[in-house]
């Protein structure tokens, strides 16, 4: 068994990214896994908005879609914006980010339900 120590699991390499075509967008991005805090973020934000799912594609594509370094491209201020991009765009990304963060219909339901 390979003991981790703190700084080991800190240092340790574990949001891995995707490369997305979207040819509605012109060309690629790159979708990453959320951190925990970025997942808590998302989850949270399901239940802001007395039960209702409200720009649920942009609200996960913000917190996933990347630079090089694995930084966010977008905040949580342009969540809006990018809502207004195509859907046929936000769902090609936004289903990477589900399969990259291991969420589907079940997770997002429990999450609503708290």
């Amino acid at each position: 068994m390979n003991i981790l120590s703190k700084s080991a699991i800190l240092a340790a390499e574990d949001l891995p990214r995707e490369t997305v075509s979207v040819p509605e967008w012109g060309g690629e991005v790159l979708v990453r896994t959320m951190s925990g805090t970025d997942r808590d973020a998302f989850e949270a934000s399901l239940l802001e908005k007395d039960g209702r799912m409200e720009n649920v594609r942009a609200r996960l594509v913000a917190l996933t879609l990347c630079d090089d370094q694995g930084d966010r491209l977008f905040d949580d201020s342009e969540i809006a914006a990018l809502g207004r991009k195509s859907a046929r765009a936000l769902d090609r990304v936004f289903s990477a980010a589900q399969r990259l963060n291991g969420i589907g219909v079940e997770q997002v339901d429990a999450a609503k339900k708290g």
